[in-house]
């Protein structure tokens, strides 16, 4: 199995925002990952970056001004440009946010989605997609094949790549583990944030957000490498090892 870890993009924006506590006048610059997974069967997506149409002026594009006032984005290379697209077998979303979800027009159709219901449905419905900041535009219906699941999901049947149900950052938010690695996506924007829950600002439920938090860390402190969402000193593209595909992982109920 092969991973490997793109960079589709950045957003500059005020630190504290994405860590409680630091300083609101500090920008930041944070990468914005994806993730191919390989394996003999499968090419498969994780997230997808940046909406390329959306890079200059955000606000304008998606007509939310007000959400991106404090933001500045930038992209070198959409997913497109870095993957052939058309070899992709599946796309797997941790959550529905726009630096997640944005580049999904540029996947093809034959491709289908794979999220949590809850997630999906939040997406679905105008007040819960406003209250988590969700964009549908990049999201709506393209007619590609939707796959909702609920909780920890076995993606390809054999253990070898696992979606764990780990909500709070969004109603549905997942993270990936393959082996004993697992892309946290989004539960901490950097790696301390699994021991000092100085989460975003922001969040569907920062208690459910807590446990998702502390169930990744049991996991990390069981000896698994785990990737923070969009931590600037440990991000970099290129290839990533999952040393092992064959331990017993503890934690695998829904946190809610």
């Amino acid at each position: 199995m092969r991973i490997e870890r793109l960079n589709v993009g950045w957003f500059t924006a005020p630190g504290g925002i994405f860590r409680r506590g630091d300083d609101l006048d500090h920008a930041v610059r944070f990468p914005v990952p994806a993730y191919v997974i390989e394996t003999a069967t499968e090419r498969i997506l994780v997230d997808t970056g940046l909406n390329p149409e959306a890079i200059a002026d955000p606000g304008a594009y998606y007509d939310r001004p007000e959400t991106f006032a404090m933001f500045a984005l930038e992209q070198e290379q959409s997913v497109a440009e870095q993957v052939d697209v058309a070899t992709l077998t599946k796309v797997v979303l941790t959550h529905l946010h726009w630096d997640h979800v944005g580049g999904l027009q540029l996947i093809p159709a034959s491709a289908p989605v794979v999220v949590q219901r809850s997630e999906w449905q939040a997406g679905q419905d105008d007040a819960a997609a406003r209250r988590n900041s969700f964009i549908p535009r990049d999201y709506a219906e393209d007619g590609r094949e939707v796959i909702l699941i609920d909780g920890d999901f076995d993606l390809l049947g054999d253990g070898s790549i696992e979606l764990l149900l780990t909500p709070g950052h969004t109603p549905g938010h997942q993270s990936v583990r393959i082996g004993d690695l697992v892309l946290g996506g989004d539960v901490t924007h950097y790696a301390s944030g699994l021991d000092d829950h100085r989460f975003p600002v922001f969040a569907d439920d920062h208690e459910r957000q807590g446990r998702s938090a502390d169930r990744l860390r049991a996991m990390r402190d069981a000896g698994l490498d785990v990737v923070p969402g969009h931590d600037p000193e440990i991000l970099r593209p290129g290839p990533v090892v999952a040393r092992s595909t064959k331990l017993q992982l503890p934690g695998r109920s829904d946190p809610a």
